[in-house]
């Protein structure tokens, strides 16, 4: 047993040395508790460092299957539009609308706002269908033609833009005595009802035609949100004056061609707030750029366009999470259209394509060995550097020479 514990002490290299042989200096114990601190801060640094989450991103050619359809969230407030006057569509690459059956998760919800930009007292949000924009000149001056509308104005009793005159009174027909107004389609309704008479064609009495004009809408904005799925080649979803335009000023003929794209151009401020506009589930370290911007247009006539690129994204957990979602780039441009121009109506365009590639961002850690191995050389480094130091003082101190200086 003795002989295999000597052949053990052979090949120990760390002998300690004994201590009638050490030499305990003031400078020495100095060193000794500056190793001390070194060693613990650095050992907490390297805890801090190989502990903490990092994220790698990579770059691949895009494999996402092109049935996939892309996801858009979106909330997007118009302060000087009420909502009645607001339609939206989404294009294909092409320029085809976008069908339904690619859509089924989709719905569009309108917000009426007051001047304050608060919902309006007990109205209930609009549940909206894709479809029913006009978004060129031709569209509207073709439907007014087949209702017989002129150039000019056929009528000398009112014009579209009277119903936004505070001093503005409606007809209502004979059903109310003189002095009283009807300035809007219910007013007339009720009139009738009070006094016990039926009510006329819809189609003669100019509010129920322009009811999306009415006076009660005057000064209201109007907050559009929802969900819906688009197609993954690309194209773009509009707000836009909707279909209804095309409706203002029937049945009489009170109205001609210019009043309705004067309609179009002089009502129409698309200065609007982007309050959210996603590509898909949010992600740690997600930018959205556009959430919350605001722009005014002002008094011009625009058309606000923002091309997008999309680059779908997956983010990858520690745990093996996975989200997938998209990114985007962004730049936009504010298109100025006036009446006659044939460049198109107002509105605001989201224009957006699909990146060839994709992204995968993906959490690691360097873990426990890196951090053993890190404190081995932290620990070691420190106290051989600081001996070097405390012998080279000590032999300076006794008028020793660097000759001796060996370790």
């Amino acid at each position: 047993m003795s002989n295999y514990t000597e052949r053990i002490r052979r090949i120990d290299h760390h002998t300690p040395v004994s201590d009638e042989f050490r030499a305990r200096t003031v400078q020495g114990a100095v060193f000794s508790v500056i190793a001390i601190l070194s060693a613990g801060y650095f050992m907490s640094t390297e805890l801090s460092y190989n502990m903490s989450t990092q994220i790698v991103d990579r770059v691949y050619v895009n494999s996402t299957p092109s049935a996939t359809a892309v996801q858009m969230e979106f909330d997007v407030t118009f302060q000087e539009i009420a909502c009645s006057l607001l339609g939206i569509d989404a294009n294909d690459a092409v320029g085809n609308s976008q069908s339904l059956h690619t859509d089924r998760t989709h719905h569009v919800y309108k917000h009426r706002l007051n001047k304050d930009g608060r919902n309006v007292h007990r109205s209930r949000p609009e549940k909206t269908e894709l479809g029913g924009t006009v978004t060129d000149e031709k569209t509207i001056t073709d439907a007014a033609k087949k209702r017989g509308l002129t150039e000019e104005s056929a009528g000398d009793d009112y014009y579209i833009d009277d119903y936004f005159q505070k001093d503005f009174c409606g007809d209502c027909y004979g059903a109310a005595a003189d002095g009283e107004c009807c300035n809007t389609c219910d007013d007339v309704k009720r009139m009738y009802r009070a006094a016990g008479w039926k009510l006329p064609n819809i189609a003669d009495i100019a509010q129920c035609k322009n009811e999306v004009r009415a006076k009660d809408e005057v000064g209201e904005g109007c907050r559009i949100e929802g969900t819906v799925q688009l197609a993954s080649t690309g194209g773009n979803l509009h707000i836009a004056p909707g279909r209804e335009t095309e409706d203002i000023g029937g049945g009489n003929g009170k109205f001609s061609i210019s009043d309705l794209l004067g309609l179009a151009f002089e009502q129409y401020n698309v200065t609007h707030t982007i309050n959210k506009l996603h590509f898909g589930p949010e992600f740690p370290g997600g930018v959205r750029q556009l959430d919350g911007q605001i722009r005014n247009v002002g008094d011009s006539h625009g058309m606000y366009q923002y091309y997008i690129q999309i680059i779908p994204t997956e983010y990858v957990g520690l745990d093996g999470t996975r989200i997938l979602t998209n990114q985007m780039s962004v730049t936009e441009h504010m298109r100025i259209v006036k009446p006659g121009s044939g460049r198109g109506l107002p509105g605001v365009f989201f224009f957006y394509e699909v990146s060839p590639f994709h992204v995968v961002f993906e959490e690691t850690r360097r873990g426990w060995t890196r951090f053993f191995t890190s404190v081995c050389a932290v620990v070691g480094g420190v106290y051989t550097v600081l001996q070097m130091i405390d012998k080279a003082w000590y032999l300076w101190s006794k008028g020793g020479s660097a000759a001796n200086l060996c370790f």
